[in-house]
């Protein structure tokens, strides 16, 4: 029943702000080693029971190596791995409550999709009665009854997507472990079964923990994201916190788009900071509570759809406010960007959404125009 109530509650669903809440799954300053490289370096983490957690960064960041340290397919150096308290150290893989999907799906070509998915119960010698049972279960949950008799070279991509997901969940594991599992995918096929697998984690209550070097699929399925680099995490935070209020350059430049403006602290008071920014060639201010001396090296972040452009002139006293000529203009469609060259030559990015249909720019290419934002609009970060 509770499994049933956690989709309608998911936004409520936040065991890391309660600390009376133990992890499900948790790292305690480990560190893996192949030799003289270190894939991950003294890390600690904690991923609690039901949450769909990512492992997010560029290729080599050690995401991939933390998640088979979980399925036991890699050892720590040094340090822990626990599993719902017990320590996973010397525990084999066939003897952990988890199952790993696969980035290339790992399908045999010679089976059928049932007998794909029936494969590893009869690895473990379950009744066939019991393993028919299981397997109509699972064609169910990932919608392929039909497909049942067919083989993987007559599916689709997507279709294979979901036999390797069926059979990675036909043993009830209570951690699935999937790396790079949509990155075969088409863009739109993607986008589609990212908030499957959201809706499916939440149907079973399971702990799902993704591997993913794409921003956006972090995004969108996941509670929570590690930003990783070096073998090391950045952040730890909601998608919304780490889009919003990214502790780092490294953070915020790696996730979605952003405006970096170098400069430095000018005065810091209560919940707002003023800082002197070479970029924009004026002093911005921001809604921040920080702590920095006077003169610290700075960099303001703000994200090109919260600022806005205009070819009017801002009213009188109006601050965060700069004047340019559009350089570039990049239609997408849904959004166009403007790329806005200032008089300092720094070049800020504006997002506009293009709300009705598009028959004659009202900014064009060349014209002199306003960019402005609000305090609340970006953030300073001193790393």
């Amino acid at each position: 029943m509770a499994a049933q109530a956690l989709g309608p509650i998911r936004r409520k669903f936040a065991p890391w702000t309660d600390p009376a809440a133990k992890p499900f799954i948790e790292f305690r300053n480990v560190t893996k080693r192949f030799g003289d490289f270190v894939a991950v370096d003294d890390l600690s983490l904690a991923i609690y029971e039901r949450e769909f957690f990512a492992l997010l960064g560029p290729s080599g960041c050690g995401k991939t190596t933390l998640m088979r340290m979980i399925a036991g397919f890699e050892e720590p150096t040094s340090g822990e791995v626990l599993l719902d308290g017990q320590n996973l150290a010397g525990v084999p893989p066939y003897r952990r409550p988890t199952n790993m999907m696969f980035q290339s799906y790992a399908l045999f070509p010679h089976m059928t999709v049932e007998q794909n998915i029936a494969f590893g119960l009869k690895q473990d010698r379950m009744p066939a009665a019991a393993i028919r049972a299981r397997v109509d279960e699972m064609l169910a949950l990932v919608k392929l009854g039909p497909f049942a008799k067919r083989k993987p070279h007559q599916l689709s991509g997507g279709q294979r997507q979901r036999v390797a997901l069926a059979r990675s969940l036909a043993k009830k594991p209570k951690v699935l472990l999937l790396d790079e599992p949509l990155a075969a995918l088409d863009k739109k096929l993607r986008e589609e079964t990212q908030f499957e697998l959201t809706d499916l984690q939440q149907k079973l209550g399971l702990t799902f923990v993704i591997v993913t070097h794409d921003q956006e699929e972090a995004m969108t399925v996941a509670d929570r994201i590690a930003v990783m680099n070096h073998g090391r995490i950045v952040q730890v935070a909601t998608p919304a916190e780490i889009y919003e209020q990214p502790n780092s350059r490294y953070v915020a430049d790696f996730i979605g788009d952003i405006n970096l403006l170098e400069g430095r602290i000018n005065s810091t008071f209560d919940h707002l900071v003023r800082m002197e920014c070479a970029g924009t060639g004026a002093v911005v201010e921001v809604d921040q509570a920080m702590e920095a001396a006077k003169g610290d090296a700075a960099w303001f972040a703000i994200r090109p759809e919260k600022v806005a452009i205009s070819l009017d002139p801002p009213a009188e006293g109006a601050v965060n406010t700069v004047s340019g000529e559009v350089w570039d203009i990049g239609y997408l469609g849904d959004v166009s960007i403007y790329h806005v060259r200032l008089p300092t030559g720094a070049t800020v990015k504006s997002t506009v959404t293009n709300r009705t249909r598009l028959v004659e720019r009202p900014i064009t290419w060349d014209d002199k125009v306003w960019l402005s934002w609000e305090r609340h609009g970006g953030v300073v970060l001193t790393q």
